[in-house]
């Protein structure tokens, strides 16, 4: 089987997957919209027109489908009318100004992929329910003091972790540091910048706790990744967040800065030992994903 991909910007989980799908035999070729270097930055339309041609540059009879990941990719993908589409949404595709983009085409596309139910909610086609997958062999659980040894970390001290580029204002930076301000006992928050994805493991495991204060969020990968860790996690009530951590007994999920500074303080002083990987693996198996949309590819190529 032979596939199309059509993307905006790679993204760890999008790799993840490509790999994933390469694992079961499924030759897989990805062309991404140019003009952005970082998350940081924005692509402009002259972006975008760029990526029209190319997109129609490829000849479609190699391959058996495309498969467009994220909303904006659609309207590219359904220029071609000779191969099955299939839509794979983020879920920041169906928040803002671009929303209507992504909902309309939807509905034109062969299927439709969501990671949450409550994305499936908000659309008036069916779509296939396949969560993202996270790669349990990289996170996995290290000891704190080789952890902190392997970031330069002071092992005397509580450590919250931020685990974004502060400058993000979505991720608001300014409520973690209000929370760890008002956290019982001593408590210091450090926060990822230009940090690797494969680095990113040692900074959770150096942790006391992973600390999400975003305004909205349409997942985040984030929590499952603190979860396979064994890290505790204290977050806002965004994306998919309560459903994914509802099973796990040391992440808590808030509503207020109040609830957040007790989830603080209820980490800190609890002296049981974390088991979200247990608690999580099954559901976010890299090999479940790659299986179930194999299984949409086949559907639609019936």
């Amino acid at each position: 089987m032979k596939v199309l991909n059509l993307v905006t910007s790679p993204r760890p989980f999008f790799d993840n997957q490509v790999r994933t799908l390469e694992a079961r035999g499924v030759d897989v070729t990805t062309i991404c919209v140019p003009g952005r270097e970082s998350q940081s930055e924005t692509r402009s339309l002259t972006d975008y027109l760029a990526y029209y041609p190319h997109v129609l540059g490829q000849s479609l009879s190699g391959y058996d489908l495309v498969h467009a990941n994220y909303g904006l990719t659609a309207p590219f993908a359904l220029t071609q009318p000779t191969r099955p589409v299939v839509l794979t949404l983020w879920g920041s595709d169906l928040m803002g100004r671009y929303a209507r983009v992504s909902e309309r085409c939807s509905a034109f596309c062969d299927a439709i992929v969501v990671p949450t139910s409550a994305m499936a909610a908000q659309l008036s086609s069916p779509a296939d329910l396949i969560p993202f997958g996270v790669d349990s062999d990289l996170f996995r659980p290290i000891p704190q003091e080789v952890a902190r040894e392997r970031v330069g970390w002071p092992t005397d001290e509580r450590i919250a972790l931020f685990p974004y580029d502060p400058s993000r204002s979505v991720k608001n930076y300014d409520l973690a540091e209000t929370v760890v301000a008002e956290a019982a006992g001593q408590l210091t928050l450090e926060s990822l910048g230009d940090v690797s994805y494969d680095r990113m493991p040692l900074y959770m495991n150096a942790s006391d706790l992973v600390l999400v204060t975003s305004r909205r969020e349409s997942g985040p990968l984030t929590v499952k990744e603190a979860a396979l860790c064994n890290v505790p996690i204290v977050s806002t009530d965004v994306g998919f967040v309560r459903d994914v951590l509802s099973p796990v007994q040391s992440a808590h999920v808030c509503e207020s800065k109040a609830e957040l500074v007790a989830g603080v303080d209820a980490v800190l002083q609890s002296d049981v030992a974390p088991s979200g990987r247990d608690e999580l693996k099954a559901n976010v198996s890299m090999d479940r994903m790659g299986d179930q949309l194999v299984d949409v590819y086949e559907r639609v190529l019936e």
